[in-house]
């Protein structure tokens, strides 16, 4: 079945890694959607749609998304710490920038709201940090587990135990104090 004129198709896929069940997502310019916890990733995918105002049909496509579908189990297996895919991350200006600056972070480390804030030239922007980490649609490929509040306490969008987990694939030694409630 193929898109009407001028609507467009996401493709999506599941993805069994030995850290979860994930989703996966692409356009025709690349890979728009990672989803981590297997029980919201559809509706976080139809949250994303809306959030785009994307004129877009969502087709389940088990043989989309080979080269993310290839490299995220790579990392997920310990085998990769880079990721080399297309991307079509939907977010506005900003986010982009806070996002382009989250692929800086290395494998195995971590930065904070406020010293993303200060990279991007306004320490003062900490909590807006906060919020474009919320909504990266691109978890694991753009680092948002990565980023960590001063404060030693975080969230994550998919789940204070996806963020402990992928912290601790990654070998980050983080203090418990992370994730108090």
């Amino acid at each position: 079945m193929e898109a009407q004129a001028g609507v467009s198709v996401w493709r999506h896929r599941e993805l069994s890694t030995p850290l979860g069940d994930w989703l996966l997502a692409e356009s025709s310019r690349g890979l728009v959607f990672v989803g981590l916890s297997a029980e919201r990733a559809l509706a976080g995918l139809w949250k994303l749609r809306k959030r785009a105002r994307a004129n877009c049909e969502l087709k389940h496509a088990p043989d989309s998304c080979q080269a993310a579908a290839r490299q995220l189990l790579e990392y997920a297996r310990g085998e990769r710490q880079d990721f080399d895919l297309e991307l079509d991350p939907i977010g506005s200006a900003f986010d982009l920038r806070v996002w382009a600056e989250l692929r800086r972070i290395p494998f195995g480390q971590t930065s904070s709201y406020g010293e993303i804030a200060r990279r991007l030239g306004n320490p003062g922007l900490a909590r807006a940090v906060g919020g474009a980490n919320g909504r990266n649609p691109l978890p694991v490929i753009v680092p948002c587990h990565r980023v960590l509040a001063n404060s030693g306490e975080g969230g994550y969008s998919g789940g204070l135990a996806t963020k402990r987990r992928l912290l601790q694939h990654e070998g980050c030694a983080v203090s418990s104090g992370l994730f108090a409630s």
